[in-house]
């Protein structure tokens, strides 16, 4: 008798206990079930909910991978400016070394475990308590929140932030399906809100940054947003930016895996193409209006919102967690619009007031995560008027006819 077999007659046992829905969720994950439905026109499919966000889950492997090595690559270039020394990223050089990856999984691996741990507890205590199947929703939310934290953040903040994100952003609401906000940005909001300074600034986005404050070789951790934000100079060229040799959350920096990440969703009919390209002709068309504003001579280099108005429109989209944002988050089936003429106004509004607030809010240079939330909420007024509009059309169709 195969494993497949034995988990079977396992489940039967289990069957009616308060238990089940524990024992059912490691049995899904491996197996589809074994249940057959019975009444009403119904298809077989093995692309279920779980292997759906699996296969999320692949497109954000490499961001990790990615991640680890850049959170180790980032504290030694750090110590090594401290001490005068400038590090230049070579990929084959001083980028993929076993140093860089031990210490930054030393680093995000702690982030991966709490977040997946704590997460999954909560899931599986209102599974066992409501007595239903473990949601599915989680095992992505699970990998997404490591990746939009800075890396040096406490791993009870994280415990914390989950715990509010899972039941306040999802349980709430009826679970996986039913939420209104995507989980990963609310668990990020409540930290935002909750611990301000491990959000923001110059200190929170290399290990080790914090505890060297103060030191005669302090570290300094800033991203290029917060610098832009200072109207201060930036070393990192378009290789930096683009293959994600600079500082800041762990999945966010390489705007290049994000791209084929992005790519392989859309290729798998997982994220719409519609909301990712409109997000991102709505970013471009609000820089291209800040930099018209500058080129105008209307901002000067004195005013504060110079350094991230001037800067050019397509680099608005490889720097900061705008893409990282698009792809993986703004496309969430569950909270963002379901019209497909709504995903374009949906993708749009986001891409726009992501720059928005980049700009306007220099203490916080980073708005897609606040864009994106936005948006979650007017999703279905959205979706409202675009039916409403098909409705008017459909009947003015109608009358012509009949007349």
């Amino acid at each position: 008798m195969g494993l497949k077999e034995k988990l079977h007659g396992i489940k039967e046992d289990f069957k009616g206990k308060k238990m089940a829905p524990a024992f059912n969720a490691l049995h899904t994950f491996l197996y589809t079930p074994n249940e057959t439905t019975h009444n009403g026109s119904h298809i077989r499919a093995v692309d279920d909910l779980k292997r759906t966000m699996n296969t999320v889950i692949m497109a954000l492997v490499p961001v990790l991978i990615w991640g680890i090595f850049n959170a180790g690559y980032q504290h030694y270039a750090a110590v090594d400016a401290a001490n005068g020394v400038i590090r230049e990223a070579s990929l084959f050089g001083n980028f993929f070394t076993w140093d860089n990856f031990t210490m930054g999984a030393i680093t995000v691996l702690p982030l991966v475990i709490v977040s997946y741990a704590v997460g999954l507890a909560v899931e599986f205590v209102f599974a066992v308590i409501k007595g239903h199947e473990v949601e599915e929703g989680y095992l992505v939310t699970g990998m997404l929140v490591p990746l939009i934290v800075p890396v040096d953040i406490p791993l009870w903040m994280l415990a914390v932030a989950v715990i509010f994100g899972v039941v306040i952003g999802k349980e709430v609401f009826g679970g996986t399906g039913m939420n209104i906000l995507n989980p990963a940005l609310t668990i990020r909001a409540f930290l935002f809100f909750a611990y301000p300074t491990w959000m923001s600034g110059d200190k929170v986005w290399v290990h080790g940054a914090k505890e060297a404050v103060g030191t005669p070789d302090a570290i300094s951790g800033e991203t290029i947003l917060g610098s832009y934000a200072q109207n201060s100079s930036v070393v990192y060229d378009f290789t930096d930016k683009f293959f994600g040799f600079i500082p800041g959350s762990v999945g966010e920096t390489s705007t290049f895996l994000i791209l084929l990440g992005g790519l392989f969703l859309m290729f798998t009919k997982i994220a719409s193409w519609r909301i990712i390209l409109s997000a991102i002709v709505g970013a471009a068309a609000m820089g291209l209006i800040f930099n018209g504003v500058v080129d105008a001579g209307w901002i000067t280099e004195s005013s504060k919102f110079y350094g991230l108005m001037s800067t050019p429109y397509w680099e608005h989209l490889i720097i900061g967690g705008i893409a990282f944002g698009i792809v993986y988050m703004a496309t969430d089936p569950v909270s963002g619009a379901q019209t497909n003429t709504g995903k374009y106004w949906y993708g749009f509004l986001i891409g726009f007031i992501s720059i928005m607030i980049r700009v306007f809010n220099p203490a916080y240079p980073e708005g897609v995560f606040l864009a994106i939330l936005l948006m979650n909420v007017f999703a279905p007024t959205i979706d409202h008027y675009v039916v409403q509009a098909n409705v008017k059309k459909r009947m003015k169709r109608l009358k012509l006819k009949t007349a």
